[in-house]
């Protein structure tokens, strides 16, 4: 069918609606952008071209680079909270399951998801004093972290797994610490078994 041959309505239909495209895919896209480049050095031409998508597309959806990046950075906290959930729930005592969370982040420390980073600690850096809603829910995926750990870390002490005398919260803080450094190591280029090695030595917090 020709424009020439197209009603009013459907003229009108395919001039105002963008074209319709796999949203987390492009999230998926534009994540590795910003986790390689950092939010500040990623240009909207670079993640245009990355998510496969139109200028237009991209300002109808997201209005601009800050809103990708809030829509990346909730799709990033989901996808990585189901995992570390996945893997917690794998394991039986309480001293196990905090040691699958911070082999979550071991795992994530090498190779070539090592060197690309966090995005959460990547977001502390770039919104830490210039964008306070931003700034905001790196601390909200911070604090998740931290009450998380704590939790695991209670439920090791009531089945006899961790020492009751570990201060839950002191240890949580600690292992976010931990945790959150081993991202910023892993962008150096660190084997897998330093990392695991890492791992293991961190769970001295709660010993």
């Amino acid at each position: 069918m020709t424009v020439a041959n197209l009603t009013p309505e459907a003229k009108t239909r395919s001039r105002g609606r963008p074209r319709a495209f796999d949203m987390d895919a492009a999230l998926d896209a534009a994540l590795r952008v910003f986790s390689e480049r950092g939010y500040h050095a990623a240009s909207i031409s670079e993640l245009t071209e990355a998510m496969g998508l139109a200028s237009g597309s991209i300002y109808k959806a997201f209005k601009d680079k800050r809103g990708i990046f809030l829509t990346a950075f909730a799709h990033y906290r989901k996808l990585g909270r189901r995992r570390l959930e996945a893997m917690i729930a794998s394991a039986k005592t309480g001293r196990e399951k905090v040691f699958q969370m911070v082999m979550y982040y071991a795992e994530l420390s090498y190779g070539e998801a090592g060197r690309k980073g966090c995005l959460v600690v990547g977001g502390a850096n770039d919104f830490g004093l210039l964008d306070e809603e931003a700034a905001a829910h790196v601390v909200t995926a911070f604090t998740a972290d931290e009450k998380l750990m704590a939790d695991l870390i209670r439920i090791g002490q009531e089945d006899g797994t961790i020492p009751k005398t570990v201060d839950p919260d002191a240890a949580a803080l600690a292992f976010l610490c931990f945790t959150k450094g081993l991202r910023v190591i892993g962008k150096t280029g660190r084997s897998r078994e330093e990392m695991l090695s890492a791992a293991e030595a961190g769970m001295k917090l709660v010993t």
